[in-house]
Parts: structure tokens; C-alpha cells; sequence
């Protein structure tokens, strides 16, 4: 029988899988969100370290050449095996539009083409454009923007990073391949379906609010599909397991069935999670399988904050008890947490595990862990 617990386990096994190779946990995932902020390293990095054997901070920098990868334009900006990059092209040139004329944007793609591989310092010398607003309200370099947008057109590709920013190559004349690619080219409905086949398999199961939003984030990333992929819901919808809980439809994967995922294997695991990571993204979901709402606070004020800059939830065998707030001062992993009230934290099994986690997150980052065991410095979420 259905229920939120069921279907609670049933997130956190189906994403939370046994850690494989890098290039595996990429294709099982589908999609993996970036982000800037290393705090103690990037989004990426920290969902995969739970996925992957082994996983050093920055393995998916050092290895992106090898992977068959595209950093792309999905629900979120982040890394998509190349296979499924085609499913968002062709973007119509109006969605974003460039920076410059089209004289300069020819200029520049022919500078591409003629040094293969091109850094935004070496274009910004090179064209200077001057500066422009941002999507944020500041100001940027007018390069960077267009080769942002000329990515997000297609013209251009990530070929790999330099400490962390992104350096571009040309794409060639046509958008990367697809799934849909090999059957039908120019069918949007195939396009369609197989994107909403690759958000429901990330973020499954999922109440049919988050489904809807999912779709808008979609239509962001491939406007050309808009009006098919708000019908691709609607198909969805036929094909999709569900259940009504509490007045809400959650759907998930027609091949799967929650009661078939288990967490007998670890327990009493603690792990802690990066805000982006798939067990967690969706706060509707999160609001209701733990009874509290989780917020990302880097860009509140510090003086608004309630769980900390970047807070990473905190997940103890099935339940997500609190945060914690990480960082490396001195080559030394420091951590506070933070509990919600009347959260189960007691006793020796808790406290070793979490231990461990700590272990792991400073091997993975290569300093040494906590000098003083961290659980012993909490505090209580306050009310809003």
C-alpha cells in the first residue's frame, strides 16, 4: 500500500543508488545541477560523492573530456550525458538574445573557430564590449554574456574549465544528437516525452505541483517546445504510476513500484546533502515528507538567515533531522549543525555515523576532519 513513508524510502533509494563509476552515476542521474558556490565545494561535486566510488572534489572537472558530457541548459544549469543535449535544440535565436551585432557575433565565432578553444579573458581582450546588466541586477562583461548566450544557442560548447571558469570551443553546424535524433529529428513530441521521461525518472516520485513546475523549468530551456511539452504533461499523466495521498496526486515511473525500494542495506547512514541534490530539490516534496520547510539562504541577508549560508540537509536513516554549515579553515574540516525541534539526535549510533560522514566529506576534499567531535555544537531552527 501507498503511503508518504513508502513513498519517502522510495526517493531516497531510488536516487540514493549503491556508488558506481562516475560515468555510470551521470547516466543513471540524467542530469546533475551546478552551482558556483563551494561551501565546502560545488553542488556537483557534492551529489556525486554519494553516487560515485571514490569521488574526489573537482573528479568531474578533471575527467569531463572523457565522460560524454555537455554542461547545458536543463531544469537548472548542469551537466547532461550528450545524447540527450539534442532534446532541447533548436533553440529559437529569440529566446536569449546576443549581446552585440551581427557583425560582432560573427567575429567572434570565427575567432573560435580559427583558436579552437577560447578563455572569456582572452575574448574580452579581444572584443571589448563594454559592460551590461545582468540577470541578477549587476553588472557583467558584455563577452561573457554573449558567449553565455551563444552557448545557450548552440554555436558554442563547454570544452572543459579553468579554475572554474568555463572555456568554450564551436559546436559545429548542427546541435549535438538525441534520443529522439535516430527516430525522427524534427518531431517535438518525441522531444517532448523524452524530456518529461528524464525529469520524472531525476526527481520521482513527485506531487503533481512540483510536475507542473517541472515542465515551466522545461519550457525555459527549450521555448521552442513549449506548447508540446505542457500536451507531454498531459500524456504523462496517462502513463505514470500514481496515487492520491492527503488530496495530493504524486506521480512516478511506470516500470517502478515504490514498495520494491528498500533501505535495509545502511541503515542508520547519516549523510548530508547538497541543497540541489535530487532527494532534496524539490521543497514541496521535502515539506511533505519531513514536516519542515528547508530554504536555500545563500542569497538571503545574514541577518534573515535561519539555517546558514549553505546549509546542507541532513539525512539520518530515513528522516532529514537538520542542517549543517561546513567549511575549511586551516586544512581542517570545521562544521556546525543545527536540529529541528524534538529531532531524534541522541545516542552512540547517531554520533558515530555522523562521525563518519564528516570522514568521508574530509577525505573527499582532501584535509583533515574535525579536530573536536561537531555534534556536540547545535542549535535549534528558530521560528519564523
Amino acid at each position: 500500500m501507498n503511503n508518504l513513508k513508502t513513498l519517502r524510502r522510495y526517493a531516497i533509494a531510488r536516487s540514493l543508488f549503491a556508488p558506481t563509476t562516475l560515468r555510470r552515476a551521470i547516466e543513471r542521474l540524467g542530469f546533475v545541477q551546478a552551482d558556483p558556490i563551494r561551501a565546502p565545494a560545488r553542488a556537483q561535486d557534492l551529489i556525486l560523492r554519494h553516487r560515485v566510488k571514490r569521488y574526489r572534489d573537482g573528479d568531474l572537472d578533471r575527467r569531463y573530456r572523457a565522460l560524454a558530457i555537455e554542461e547545458e541548459h536543463f531544469v537548472n544549469y548542469g551537466f547532461l550525458p550528450q545524447r540527450h543535449c539534442g532534446l532541447l535544440h533548436p533553440r529559437p535565436a529569440t529566446a536569449r538574445p546576443l549581446t552585440g551585432t551581427a557583425e560582432q557575433v560573427e567575429r567572434l565565432l570565427a575567432f573560435a573557430r580559427e583558436h579552437g578553444e577560447i578563455h572569456p579573458r582572452t575574448v574580452a581582450a579581444r572584443f571589448s564590449l563594454g559592460r551590461v546588466e545582468n540577470y541578477w541586477g549587476g553588472m557583467s562583461s558584455a563577452t561573457t554574456q554573449m558567449l553565455e548566450r551563444l552557448h545557450f544557442q548552440g554555436l558554442l560548447r563547454v570544452a572543459r574549465r579553468d579554475e572554474g571558469i568555463r572555456v568554450y570551443m564551436p559546436c559545429g553546424p548542427a546541435p549535438r544528437g538525441s534520443d529522439a535524433a535516430d527516430a525522427a529529428p524534427a518531431d517535438t513530441q518525441l522531444q517532448a516525452d523524452a524530456l518529461m521521461q528524464l525529469v520524472v525518472a531525476l526527481y520521482a516520485p513527485l506531487p503533481a505541483a512540483s510536475l507542473a513546475q517541472l515542465v515551466a523549468k522545461l519550457a525555459h530551456a527549450a521555448p521552442q517546445l513549449r506548447s508540446e511539452l505542457a500536451l507531454a504533461r498531459g500524456r504523462a499523466k496517462q502513463v505514470l504510476n500514481h496515487a492520491t495521498l492527503a488530496g495530493t496526486v504524486w506521480y512516478w515511473p511506470a516500470a517502478e513500484q515504490p514498495a520494491d525500494y528498500s533501505l535495509d542495506a545502511a541503515p542508520s547512514n547519516v549523510r548530508l546533502l547538497a541543497p540541489f541534490d535530487p532527494v532534496v530539490w524539490d521543497r514541496r516534496r521535502f515539506e511533505a515528507f519531513w514536516g519542515w520547510p528547508y530554504r536555500f539562504e545563500a542569497y538571503t541577508p545574514a541577518k534573515r538567515r535561519r539555517l546558514g549560508y549553505y546549509a546542507l540537509p541532513l539525512l539520518w536513516r530515513e528522516q532529514i533531522i537538520g542542517w549543517g554549515n561546513l567549511a575549511v579553515r586551516d586544512g581542517r574540516l570545521q562544521a556546525q549543525f543545527g536540529y529541528q525541534p524534538g529531532a531524534e539526535r541522541k545516542g552512540r549510533i547517531y554520533r558515530r555515523e555522523l562521525d563518519a560522514e564528516l570522514e568521508r566529506i574530509a577525505d573527499f576534499l582532501g584535509v583533515g576532519p574535525p579536530a573536536s567531535k561537531p555534534w556536540t555544537r547545535v542549535q535549534t531552527r528558530r521560528k519564523p
